[in-house]
């Protein structure tokens, strides 16, 4: 698929993908594909080391939420642990004016959108529907439903292209995550359908953590996912999903395509689940040790920590006080999460319509009514 494809200890997988930066923190100045595309990054150092501080920093606030949950302080939590590259790469791709979609793991994309962390908490502790303002943030709310954000996002891409919206490089993109199990709901693929026919500038972003819940890919498909883009019209293409550098480089390529008028790319992050799929499972009962071990050795952020050590880009003292910051930021989300004020029970009637029901004002009185009967009662 790629030039560069050789490089020793990259544990290529069958067909190949784009890499820039390999698990021992060797750079490759660029990657042409097969139809001539080439990929390449251009960052400074600072701004390497911004994308370091990144990684560590959504590493961090995401164990300190795997570890409030196990704390019984939320109901449940989907780690992003060993999906950090895949995230921060393709978040810091965005333009300002772009749209995402997510799914309910996508914690890297939303910081790296600039949006307070605290923001989904409120839905995973149980205190309100997560819900915010996505238009001001360009980052639509969480979804729990697997694959139902790609027909949300195909939709929104569509009303785009009718605003007029495309064909600079002003215009706006879109992109929709979702994972590799996610492919094989009816929604994706109508997603797929419909962006191919009307040509919108969307980029559909499959991060392959070779895990759906407890399925491995290889009962999911009998071919790489990438390639399904083609039957549907448009292109698609692998990446490694460890590789912050390469992803960058390929999600903006496919959003600026997006957004000049040249319609979907499907990206296919190869890349690993090193956790549980969410709080609620036990990987271990589905996947042997040596399979993590040997992903350990492609961890995203110390391939960069490498990279950035060889260069001579940081020192010691960086990588210190990055940690420090990091830590920082996770005590102080803790703080804040702990702080979240139960709702009253009858606040759950309070959005179910934007501008009220005369069916549901009956139910929240009746709610009501109820919840007094019970004053005075030692209940």
């Amino acid at each position: 698929m790629a030039k560069g494809e050789s490089v020793a200890g990259t544990d290529i997988p069958p067909g190949g993908f784009v890499q820039l930066l390999t698990p021992d923190g060797e750079r490759i100045d660029s990657v042409t594909t097969a139809d001539g595309t080439t990929y390449s990054v251009d960052f400074t150092d600072e701004e390497f080391r911004e994308l370091y501080r990144d990684l560590v920093t959504v590493r961090r606030l995401d164990s300190e939420a795997v570890a409030l949950q196990r704390q019984g302080e939320l109901g449940i939590w989907a780690s992003l642990l060993g999906q950090e590259a895949a995230q921060v790469g393709s978040g810091r791709a965005l333009r300002p004016q772009d749209m995402a979609f997510p799914t309910y793991r996508e914690h890297g994309v939303l910081y790296c959108r600039g949006i307070d962390p605290i923001m989904p908490f409120g839905l995973f502790r149980g205190v309100d529907q997560g819900g915010w303002d996505a238009n001001e943030f360009k980052f639509n709310q969480y979804t729990i439903v697997i694959g139902s954000q790609t027909l949300h996002a195909t939709g929104y891409a569509m009303g785009v292209t009718m605003d007029g919206r495309t064909g600079s490089a002003d215009g706006e993109a879109v992109i929709a995550y979702f994972g590799d199990g996610a492919t094989s709901q009816g929604e994706v693929n109508e997603a797929f359908v419909w962006s191919g026919v009307f040509n919108s500038p969307i980029v559909f972003f499959c991060q392959n953590n070779q895990y759906a819940i407890s399925e491995p890919l290889e009962r999911q498909t009998r071919v790489p996912l990438y390639q399904r883009a083609g039957g549907y019209g448009f292109p698609g293409i692998r990446v490694d999903g460890n590789d912050v550098l390469a992803t960058y480089a390929v999600t903006r390529a496919a959003l600026d395509n997006a957004r000049n008028g040249q319609g979907p790319t499907l990206i296919e992050a190869y890349t690993y689940r090193m956790g549980a799929h969410t709080s609620s499972d036990d990987p271990t009962r589905y996947r042997i040790s040596s399979e993590v071990e040997s992903w350990k050795a492609k961890d995203p952020i110390s391939r960069l920590r490498a990279f950035l050590t060889k260069q001579k880009i940081a020192k010691k003292d960086f990588f210190a006080q990055v940690d420090e910051d990091a830590n920082r930021k996770a005590l102080d989300l803790r703080e804040r999460v702990l702080a979240m004020p139960d709702p009253e029970p009858v606040a759950l009637f309070d959005h179910v319509y934007p501008h009220g029901s005369p069916e549901v004002d009956a139910q929240r009185a009746a709610f009501t009514e109820y919840q007094a009967s019970f004053e005075g009662s030692g209940h």
